[in-house]
């Protein structure tokens, strides 16, 4: 059987040690799938694992693009899926790691993602939400895919504009396109490990004492170290969790300490969002978690999950 191994779960539960773990005993390497994680530059607002936290293992799908570039979860799968394919042929393991759930179900369903023909219709579509206002184009993409609609955030342009751009070039909602996506089969069959914690109180304070620590570790000179390197105030990465809020502090719109409780805020709904989305997937092996975690527990359980770990000894 393939040897893939995907380690998910909300952001600050663990993914990353867990994964190394596991790859130092699978003989495996890791590949991410996180959205964010792919920025270079963007190490300490992201928790991108340091090469200490690494321990020698491989990791892939970090620091590929440059954060001023347009990245989507369709070049993540053009680029994600090569790795796997040769990590497997060489007969290691590949661990699958991170929270961005629409990257790690493509991967493993082997969704092909065709670009669409350059029409023009972004650029229109780009120049009637500054005229009339996203607010005006969210509620008609929940006239023509309400499904959609109701999985994207009313803020989110980059998202609202690619459903409606997918509607008006193929008559057909982008929640059609999906479904049909759907019914083939997977491309891969790992097996899914989940970690959280029974109680939520527990994975928000650990949120909440992540982000203080990317505030110490030097959170506010990454986000100025960006900007002086022409890194445009727009760009997709720039509205990322954290980096959004040090940027309006940095332009002294917000008072940091203001700034961390918004993050601390937002990162505690991204995790919720999280859980949402990887709970629907039946497959997935949930390791609940102690307070304060024992590892070891976690490891021991992870590894009870994987019929081809005994064959490994």
């Amino acid at each position: 059987m393939e040897k893939i191994v995907c380690v998910v779960g909300p952001t600050a539960s663990g993914k990353t040690a867990l994964a190394v773990q596991l790859a130092k005993l699978l003989d495996g390497e890791v590949v991410s799938c996180d959205s964010m994680q792919i920025y270079r530059g963007m190490d300490i607002g992201t928790a991108k694992p340091t090469l200490a936290e690494m321990e020698g293992i491989p990791h892939h799908m970090l620091d590929v693009v440059d954060p001023q570039t347009p990245f989507s979860v369709g070049q993540y799968v053009a680029m994600a899926d090569p790795i796997v394919r040769d990590i497997l042929d060489r007969g290691k393991t590949v661990i699958l790691a991170g929270g961005t759930g629409l990257y790690a179900d493509s991967l493993i369903a082997g969704r092909t993602f065709a670009p669409l023909p350059a029409t023009g219709q972004r650029e229109a579509l780009e120049a009637q939400a500054k005229q009339e206002g996203l607010a005006a184009l969210y509620c008609r993409l929940k006239q023509v895919d309400p499904e959609i609609a109701g999985k994207i955030a009313p803020s989110d342009q980059k998202r609202i504009l690619r459903a409606l751009e997918v509607y008006e070039l193929t008559g057909k909602p982008l929640s059609w396109h999906n479904a049909q996506t759907r019914l083939q089969p997977p491309k891969y069959t790992p097996i899914w490990i989940g970690l959280d914690f029974p109680d939520r109180q527990v994975l928000y304070d650990r949120i909440n004492r992540r982000v203080e620590q990317m505030i110490t570790a030097g959170l506010l000179k990454e986000v100025q170290a960006l900007l002086d390197l022409g890194i445009p105030t727009t760009a997709t990465s720039m509205q990322a969790i954290g980096y959004r809020q040090i940027l309006a502090v940095i332009q002294e719109s917000l008072p940091l300490d203001q700034a961390v409780a918004q993050i601390q805020q937002e990162s505690r709904r991204y995790a919720k969002r999280q859980l949402t989305w990887f709970r629907r997937n039946p497959a997935i092996h949930w390791i609940f978690q102690s307070d304060p975690p024992d590892f070891s527990t976690s490891l021991s359980t992870a590894l009870s999950y994987l019929p081809f770990f005994d064959t490994l000894l």
